[in-house]
Parts: C-alpha cells; structure tokens; sequence
C-alpha cells in the first residue's frame, strides 16, 4: 500500500503494519546538480517572488522553509482559476491547478537560480509526468511558473543545461509556464509539515527531501524555518500580501 494522501485514513494497526513492512522513507534520493550557468547575480533590493510546483505542495514548502535567504512559503494553487482554486475540486486533476507553493525571497541573499537547483535537486523529481511519489494526476505535475521572461530564460536554459549533463536517468518533463496568478491554499494546509511533523505521509515522502536539504546543501540549510502564522483561506492572488 502507497502512503498516499487519500489514503491516511487507514486504521491504525494496519497502518503500523504498512510501516513496519517498508522502509522507513521514501526511495527518492537527492541528485547533486551544478548550479544555473545562466542566473541573475545577488542584487540588494525588493523582496521577489516565484511559484513552483513539485507534487504535494506541504514537502515544497516545508523544503523552502528552511532554505537560508527565504522570508515566505505559502501553499496554493497555480493553473486554474479562482472558482477552482479549492483542495478538494483540485483534487480532481480537472481544474488546471497544480499544487505549488509560492516563495518570498531575498534577491541580495539567494538567486532565482539557486532557488531551482534547490527545487529539481531535492524538493521533487523532475522527470516524473502527472505525477510525484505515490500521488497521482496533473495536479501534482512539475512546473515553473515564471513572472517575466528574465525568469523563463533562467529556467529554460537550466532545464537545458541538466539534460545535457545527463544528471538524470530520463529527460526532465518540468513546464515552465507563464504565471496567470497564485492562489492560497486552505488555513490547514499552510506550514503543514512543521505543524505535523509524526504524520505518516510527511515521515514517509517529505521528512526526507528536508534531510536532504541539509546534507546536499548545507551552506542554504535553515535550523529556523520560517512559517506562516495567519493565512487567509479565501483565495488570493499572486503578489497579495498576507
């Protein structure tokens, strides 16, 4: 049995069972990736945004959370529209969203660049269609969604340049989409894996992308993530405040 998010409800003995018989974590492992030939360089300035998806949006965030030079993580939905920017409509691969996260960053501490190596090297796998770990459907696929088209060439060119490196078994399938907006996902979901760090699916797929973060970059690693403590559940588009 897949520890899927749709299926935690399963008894507690049988979900002892399940544990005992599999590994402790998921098999995904870290891929040690060279950073972006093509980035833009740290610049004192604003704070910026950017959307990633990468499956289930709580291991995203909870990744991003911890890396150094990161003031936000908000879980959301990217994709669709605001009528269905709602989990459980999500949840049917119908609506166009993805689940993704939206990232609050310090230009003068981290790049947009790092930001991805980050992202395909420990935070989801990239070659992986519709899909990611044991959750299923288009929205869970793998996308950048860029804001301006210094952020689409950045992407472009790096999914390029791992390609070529061959740093992959098989063709990373990640889409690099214009951002149409970003929509907050529901009260509960935010900070979701700081919050409930015991959950059977977070031990499983998500505890080990953040030990990963730590192992593979160490000098990004945050012992302090940062969190969200009031979240609207209303949807909000993308550059709102929280």
């Amino acid at each position: 049995m897949m520890l899927t998010k749709k299926n935690l409800a399963i008894p507690a003995l049988l979900l002892l069972s399940v544990l005992l018989l599999r590994p402790l974590y998921a098999d995904e492992k870290a891929v040690v990736i060279a950073p972006p030939v093509l980035d833009n360089p740290k610049t004192a300035g604003e704070l910026r945004k950017m959307v990633l998806a990468g499956g289930c949006f709580w291991g995203v965030q909870g990744v991003f959370q911890r890396v150094q030079g990161v003031r936000k993580v908000v879980s959301g939905y990217a994709g669709g529209n605001k009528a269905n920017a709602h989990y459980e409509i999500v949840g049917t691969g119908t609506t166009g969203h993805a689940e993704s996260v939206e990232i609050t960053y310090d230009p003068a501490e981290v790049t947009y660049g790092t930001l991805l190596q980050v992202f395909f090297s420990v935070a989801h796998d990239p070659t992986q269609l519709n899909r990611q770990g044991p959750d299923r459907g288009t929205q869970y696929r793998s996308a950048i969604f860029f804001g301006d088209e210094s952020e689409k060439k950045i992407a472009q060119a790096y999914i390029k340049q791992l390609d070529e490196a061959h740093n992959f078994p098989v063709s990373i399938v990640t889409r690099v989409d214009r951002l149409g907006a970003f929509y907050a996902a529901e009260d509960y979901h935010q900070d979701f894996l700081l919050r409930n760090p015991g959950y059977p699916y977070i031990v499983y797929n998500d505890l080990p992308k953040v030990e990963h973060l730590r192992q593979t970059f160490p000098e990004l690693y945050s012992k302090e993530p940062t969190r969200i403590t009031d979240v609207n559940s209303a949807p909000r588009m993308h550059g709102d405040s929280l």
